[in-house]
């Protein structure tokens, strides 16, 4: 169930600040976990979730927001694009259900990106179907933003696929 993992995230995560020392190496650790995780869970995405191949970045953010969100962490991020390129992307959640039982960070792990798993879930699974990507937090709640923002660019443009293709 959605309660235990997020019980059992946030146990792992303070496990990790009390074995490590320096912040970016709880998210370094986090980042690989996701990754790790992304690369094993896009097929049960794909088998459970029966999408058909995406034709567009754009395409792709939208199912990783509207079908892959919704149907591993129960909500629906908004999607925004933010480069004439159409290459880069936001993820805004309104409400990040990692952080159900989390009220702030403490100060002295003000750089923790607490939910950086997410970040290494999404780019193991693009890089799965052949998509590279980099994926961060922009934005925090924890942090004391107003929303919860996970920005990611692909790394090739459309054309360079189609033309490797060819």
């Amino acid at each position: 169930s959605r309660e235990l993992f997020v019980l059992t995230y946030g146990a792992l995560v303070a496990q990790l600040c009390k074995d490590y020392e320096k912040d970016e190496d709880v998210n370094t650790y986090l980042d690989r976990m996701g990754y790790g995780i992304g690369v094993r869970l896009i097929d049960d995405f794909l088998a459970r979730s029966a999408v058909k191949k995406c034709r567009s970045y754009s395409e792709t953010a939208d199912v990783i927001a509207q079908v892959a969100f919704k149907m591993y962490l129960g909500v629906t991020p908004t999607v925004s694009c933010s480069s004439a390129a159409g290459n880069e992307f936001s993820l805004i959640l309104d409400k990040n259900p990692l952080v159900d039982f989390v009220e702030e960070l403490p100060a002295e792990r003000a750089s923790l990106c607490y939910c950086n798993l997410l970040c290494g879930v999404i780019r193991g699974a693009l890089e799965m179907v052949h998509l590279a990507a980099e994926v961060t937090f922009l934005q925090d709640r924890l942090k004391g933003d107003a929303v919860t923002e996970i920005g990611i660019t692909f790394l090739r443009k459309a054309e360079d696929r189609k033309q490797k293709r060819d």
